[in-house]
């Protein structure tokens, strides 16, 4: 029953027709957050570093690590080249009429100017376009992840690689293929394991015998059969498939203990047509799959168009999810589903 890969025989203007972008979190992909606080500016440049000093003491601007306390003012040919943060206007005394004696008491207001309102970013940035966005109101510290930043770009996987990507995503397509011609709908997925380069299981929409035997499904119960376990039988589907392990494959001799091989889908990537539902997104969790690329998105999809499960901070496993591998393909296979959805009265 050992899936059959064919060597995909396309352009490299194929793999370039689609990008795969990153699912990334809430969190670096929400839109930055601004609160008010007071600033003014600086008098005189050399008392730059008793000022930063007396402000930390008084107001330490706790929770806001990330935001720089001096700025250069933007405007050029300023006679007061330096501006600096005071405090949050929330922590500024209620005041009628705001004025440097009135925020700063028992500091010289000296060095400072009339304190004006300034919005600045909440939360550290995440990502370099959170970064670009915080910057324009104020100077904040970035710890720049490159990955998400070449990812966000749409460069993260090498022409060769990309090819790869293509010829899986192609072997779910096919198997999704298969499974419309059974009356499924047209959704297919493959299990690969990329160390080995190597597809470990293709399965795709079985739900004429069972509810819960969507693609995703399929698959990690065809990759447990690889192992030894699995639940069901999937025999009268020619298209679902799996590799049975050799001898060597996990170094498993007979005196070795059955942990050292993995657990289910440890180190694996799943390529699927449709973005999977909470179901199949949680059996992905429990499996410990890698990676996951998908095509095209879905109404009650779990990686990215309704939830982020992928991201989830109060499970014990996460992984990283793209979009977009042979969008095209794939959106066709959801556009047929539709239609067959219309035509049956669904």
């Amino acid at each position: 029953m050992e899936p059959q890969m064919k060597r995909w025989k396309g352009s490299a203007c194929d793999a370039d027709s689609w990008v795969a972008y990153p699912v990334l979190s809430d969190e670096q992909s929400q839109d930055v957050e601004l609160i008010e606080a007071f600033a003014a500016p600086i008098v005189n440049k050399k008392e730059t570093s008793q000022l930063v000093r007396e402000l930390n003491s008084l107001y330490p601007l706790n929770g806001l690590q990330h935001i720089k306390r001096v700025r250069a003012r933007k405007e050029k040919g300023s006679p007061h080249p330096l501006e600096v943060l005071v405090c949050l206007v929330s922590d500024a005394p209620d005041m009628k009429v705001v004025s440097v004696d009135s925020l700063l008491p028992g500091v010289k207001p000296d060095g400072l100017g009339e304190p004006f309102v300034v919005k600045v970013p909440a939360r550290a940035p995440l990502t370099r376009p959170q970064f670009e966005l915080a910057s324009q109101h104020w100077p904040t510290s970035f710890h720049e992840d490159k990955q998400v930043t070449v990812a966000l770009r749409g460069e993260l996987f090498s022409p060769p690689q990309k090819a790869v990507m293509h010829m899986y995503m192609m072997s779910a397509v096919t198997a999704a293929k298969a499974g419309r011609e059974l009356g499924m709908e047209a959704v297919g997925a493959v299990v690969v394991d990329p160390a080995m380069e190597r597809i470990v299981a293709v399965g795709h929409d079985c739900r004429g015998d069972h509810p819960l035997h969507h693609a995703v499904m399929v698959c990690i119960d065809l990759v447990a059969r690889s192992q030894g376990g699995g639940c069901y039988c999937f025999d009268s589907y020619p298209a679902c498939q799996f590799t049975p392990p050799t001898s060597n494959m996990f170094q498993n001799g007979p005196d070795l203990e059955a942990g050292s091989q993995p657990y289910i889908c440890t180190g694996y990537d799943l390529y699927v047509t449709r973005e999977p539902c909470v179901m199949c997104a949680m059996a992905l969790v429990h499996s410990r799959i890698g990676r996951v690329f998908y095509g095209t998105g879905s109404a009650d999809g779990a990686f990215g168009t309704k939830f982020k499960i992928h991201a989830q901070k109060d499970l014990n496993h996460r992984f990283e999810v793209y979009k977009g591998v042979l969008s095209k393909q794939c959106e066709d296979l959801s556009s047929l589903n539709d239609h067959i959805k219309k035509d049956s009265g669904q």
